[in-house]
């Protein structure tokens, strides 16, 4: 972090700005960086700069994060994000293969998380208005991390979190790509409304601002009608989030354009439906980007705000300009224009590798240096991208495969849908059956005569309807707002064993 937080410095110096507005009010960069500064001292007694280590932040969506963030930058060190929400078992998978020096949260999470008997003996203190500071007493050394900066936990296949180490360079790569490509420019506002515990959040949130020297605009709890006023009364020009929070937002604005002044709201994350999204932006006033992205390659496609409707919210844009993305047919031969494939990407966001044992477990690569992201990806004639699903994003019904995606696009051009999800639910007979989680925009109840006649209407074959329709309020999410699949699963599974019979 230390090249950001240097040019964050200067501009400081050269005359302060609002650099932070939360749940506390309006916090400037001077003030930010005193912050910074007594937080260093505290983490890092006596050192000085660039001997720092690295540091395992309860990243919440407060000031608290950003001055983390700059502390971390000047003493040269890592910085690592946990969710308030991580488990204790969570922590300490995570606590293992990252190693860090320094465990700065509330204190109630240090109790939760038992950080005091993962490391015996350790330092305590106090920083940033009663968080508690806890360091181990060995000799930091980053070098571990082969020139990362940060670590984000994504979920693994295993369940067991993984530690994504990134470096400045991707950081600063996929950043300026997302200023460029929205036309943002020195001191903009911009959002960050989903939990910057994330990877992705992170970079599109703290570290954007951060190069751009403007306003960060945080809401420490999601509430649609708080973060919209908030980013309209801050003249906010841009933010990301995912599906849901564009949808709820949209439904929230009622079509008062409340957010005009903002140049696109990036969203990817989850199953998209145009329609829905045409509909949410025009009841925003302001333009949604479609995108593709993961933590371990950061946000690396995007259209422009000044493409059609059909590419901004029908597709999933085109690739940052130096990153490569291919799909591969069955066979391992290129896919072309309109045929899917396993997508493979590489590029200057790609991650250093996964955080194991304390240091850096390089990725698994191809010969030629590509990482293989476990989705279905289709390529246009005009350069342009569509992620059809994941690889395993399907049901086995009757040995016959089933892909998911399919269906819920086709669900989700209903009007009355909101948001939809499928999950498979065992069978005796069939292995897997097919249930459909929706939510509808009226809120009221939907079953399956409705969803299939709809389905036949938009001429889904009859062999991929769901067999189950279960309404809900909403559908289960993860802790930086995405659809939470093994969630749905769970609760298609658990409706399924309370109504039996297709409802």
């Amino acid at each position: 972090m230390r090249q950001v937080v240097r040019e964050f410095q200067q501009r400081a110096e050269q005359a302060d700005f609002v650099a932070v507005i939360d749940d506390a009010g309006s916090h400037t960069a001077r003030e930010m960086l005193a912050e910074a500064a007594r937080l260093a001292e505290v983490m890092f007694p006596g050192a000085a700069g660039g001997t720092g280590g690295t540091v395992m932040l309860q990243a919440d969506n407060s000031w608290r994060t950003v001055v983390g963030s700059l502390a971390v930058g000047l003493s040269g060190g890592v910085l690592a994000v946990v969710n308030r929400h991580t488990t204790r078992a969570e922590f300490a998978a995570a606590f293992e293969d990252i190693r860090p020096d320094v465990v700065v949260a509330e204190p109630s999470a240090m109790r939760e998380w038992a950080v005091p008997e993962l490391v015996p003996g350790g330092a305590e203190d106090t920083a940033l208005d009663g968080w508690s500071v806890h360091r181990t007493l060995g000799q930091p050394d980053v070098s571990r991390w082969s020139g990362g900066v940060l670590i984000g936990l994504t979920s693994g296949s295993t369940g067991r979190p993984k530690g994504v180490v990134q470096s400045e360079e991707a950081l600063r790569y996929a950043g300026t790509s997302t200023i460029e490509i929205n036309g943002l420019t020195g001191g903009d506002a911009v959002a960050a409304i989903v939990p910057l515990s994330s990877t992705a959040a992170y970079c599109f949130g703290v570290y954007l601002s951060l190069l751009l020297g403007g306003p960060l605009v945080l809401t420490a709890k999601w509430d649609r009608a708080v973060a919209l006023r908030r980013m309209a009364d801050a003249e906010v020009r841009w933010t990301m989030c995912v599906p849901t929070m564009a949808l709820q937002m949209g439904a929230e604005a009622a079509g008062s354009g409340i957010l005009s002044g903002v140049r696109a709201i990036t969203v990817g994350g989850g199953p998209m439906d145009r329609g829905a999204l045409a509909r949410a932006e025009q009841s925003l006033g302001t333009k949604i980007l479609r995108v593709f992205g993961m933590s371990e390659c950061l946000g690396h496609t995007s259209p422009s705000p000044d493409d059609p409707e059909d590419i901004r919210l029908g597709r999933d844009g085109r690739p940052f300009p130096g990153t490569d993305l291919r799909a591969l047919t069955p066979d391992g031969a290129e896919a072309g224009p309109g045929v899917s494939g396993r997508a493979q990407v590489r590029g200057p966001s790609l991650f250093r590798g996964y955080a194991r044992d304390g240091r850096v477990e390089p990725p698994a690569l191809t010969e030629d240096g590509y990482f293989p992201t476990g989705d279905l990806l289709m390529t246009h004639e005009d350069g342009t991208v569509s992620i059809m699903g994941r690889e395993k994003d399907i049901i086995i019904r009757g040995g016959r495969n089933i892909d998911i995606t399919e269906i819920e696009r086709a669900v989700a051009s209903y009007p009355r849908v909101a948001r939809a999800c499928v999950a498979a639910v065992p069978d005796e007979v069939l292995g897997e059956r097919v249930a459909l989680l929706v939510v509808t925009e009226d809120g009221g109840g939907i079953d399956l005569t409705e969803v299939t006649g709809h389905l036949e209407s938009v001429g889904l074959s009859k062999t991929k309807w769901p067999e189950f329709v279960y309404g809900i309020e909403e559908l289960p999410q993860t802790k930086v707002g995405k659809l939470d699949r093994s969630g749905a699963r769970e609760l298609a599974h658990r409706l399924r064993a309370r109504h039996p019979d297709p409802t």
